[in-house]
């Protein structure tokens, strides 16, 4: 059962620390539609049968990638995406959604999720390295 509107964005507003609403939805939207450029098949469908229907259908309905990000270009996109954003602030929101998401998937799905993208995305997730 996917977890609701409400609940998700409390959750990333917490994680990051934002002050507002909005703007936890705004990395919301901009992680999430990058994560989904990089989720193929099964997974994707399933990560978002686990997100609430506005974060689904952003995830099912990406941003293009033309190749696979590395972490550290990844939060780079991000920061290009989200107004005012450094890359440091973007480490910060890409952080506190996928964290969330990774909280809403559980720790089967996030496991694959991560075998869908290039090394090093385990802490993007709140994950320890995978060994």
């Amino acid at each position: 059962m996917p977890i609701r509107a409400d609940a998700f964005l409390a959750h990333v507003q917490e994680a990051g620390e934002y002050r507002t609403r909005a703007e936890a939805e705004r990395a919301a939207r901009v992680v999430l539609a990058l994560l989904g450029a990089h989720l193929a098949g099964t997974v994707r469908a399933e990560l978002a049968a686990r997100l609430p229907e506005t974060y689904a259908l952003i995830l099912l309905n990406p941003l293009q990638a033309a190749e696979p990000l590395s972490p550290e270009r990844f939060v780079r996109a991000a920061a290009a995406w989200i107004e005012g954003a450094t890359e440091a602030t973007a480490l910060w929101d890409v952080g506190a959604v996928l964290s969330t998401a990774a909280a809403a998937a559980g720790d089967r799905l996030t496991h694959e999720v991560l075998l869908q993208l290039p090394p090093g995305y385990d802490a993007l997730f709140g994950r320890p390295p995978s060994t």
